[in-house]
């Protein structure tokens, strides 16, 4: 059980950390300094771990044979009144996150093909293999749930990035009510047997994977 959950824990806590990351750097390169203040842009896990979205619930979701394991790091401070442009970049800064994890399932890609050619067959390669396979499926899941138009999730950060500005600020108003409105929709789906989310994940998932294939 150790084995197979270290292939599962280890690329999810990575996956998790380059999505925050990612959004820390664009920040900073867009005028924002604080996830730099905050020693926030580091690949040192601890600081990012949340204990209930980075260990209690994957945890509780491998044990308890979930089909789908899923978790969240902290998010990266960024304050978007400190940004260039803080309208049109609080997009970009969003939008960092799900293009890292696309990067990411690349990377794993291409170090799975240099593993596979330079290392001998053995139990390191096979664990090595699993991590980066399960690697690929977790970083395109979660660059893909933070897309939901949802805020404050990344994808309703980008939509009101792209409004109208009158429109925008209406839609800014909605993300005191977006985990209401996330599990609303997680309900709902379970209620109606139309499962939205999975739909949603379900509908981009072959396109990043067939981006992700082009380097396979």
């Amino acid at each position: 059980m150790i084995y197979t959950l270290t292939t599962w824990i280890i690329p999810l806590l990575l996956c998790m950390i380059i999505h925050e990351c990612a959004h820390g750097f664009m920040a900073l390169k867009l005028g924002d300094r604080t996830a730099l203040e905050a020693n926030r842009l580091t690949l040192n896990p601890i600081p990012h771990i949340d204990l209930i979205g980075s260990l209690l619930l994957p945890a509780f979701l491998f044990l308890s044979n979930a089909p789908i394991l899923f978790g969240w790091a902290k998010p990266v401070p960024v304050n978007f009144n400190r940004l260039n442009h803080p309208k049109r970049d609080m997009g970009l800064v969003a939008a960092a996150g799900p293009l890292s994890n696309l990067l990411l399932a690349i990377l794993f890609v291409i170090i799975g093909r240099i593993g596979l050619e330079t290392l001998p067959d053995g139990l390191f390669l096979d664990w090595l293999v699993a991590n980066l396979r399960n690697g690929i499926s977790l970083s395109l899941i979660i660059g893909i749930f933070n897309l939901l138009p949802i805020l404050p999730l990344d994808g309703g950060r980008i939509l009101v990035s792209l409004l109208p500005l009158r429109y925008a600020i209406k839609y800014q108003s909605t993300e005191k009510y977006g985990f209401f409105i996330l599990i609303g929709v997680i309900l709902l789906s379970q209620v109606s047997g139309i499962n939205i989310i999975g739909w949603f994940v379900g509908t981009l998932y072959p396109l990043f994977a067939k981006i992700v294939s082009l380097f396979m």
